[in-house]
């Protein structure tokens, strides 16, 4: 059986760090099955980062360590952004506003993964969500 390739949203990393109440039961079991492959984005350590530089948001530990422990915790592999997922941005309608969020549709458009994300708004996309 082929693995289910999955790019997880800021919002299940930030969740699967600290709240893992807020994940759904469908969210817990994609990530504990054998058979998924996550993918966590570069985009999302932009999105972290940036998020506790205006402080937006507080972490118990820097950022990149933070990204790395989810990176470990979560078995994430890491996705690079590449020229074709940033132009990929051009070809989605404006459902969403979140640049960073917008960025991993066209990620997961251009790389045939499902988004793990509690935001309804990808669901208006293109792509598999699970949630």
């Amino acid at each position: 059986m082929e693995p289910r390739r999955v790019l997880i949203d800021t919002n299940v990393v930030l969740w699967a760090a600290s709240d893992t109440h807020r994940l759904s039961r469908r969210a817990r079991s994609t990530l504990n099955d054998a058979a998924t492959r996550p993918w966590l984005s570069a985009v999302t350590g932009v999105e972290i980062a940036t998020k506790v530089a205006i402080g937006k948001l507080r972490l118990d530990l820097p950022a990149g360590e933070f990204i790395a422990e989810g990176s470990r915790s979560l078995g994430a592999a890491v996705l690079p952004v590449t020229m074709e997922h940033a132009l990929g941005v051009s070809d989605l309608p404006m459902h969403h506003r979140d640049p960073f969020d917008r960025l991993l549709v066209a990620q997961a458009r251009s790389e045939g993964l499902a988004i793990l994300t509690a935001d309804r708004v990808f669901a208006r996309y293109d792509v598999e969500v699970i949630w």
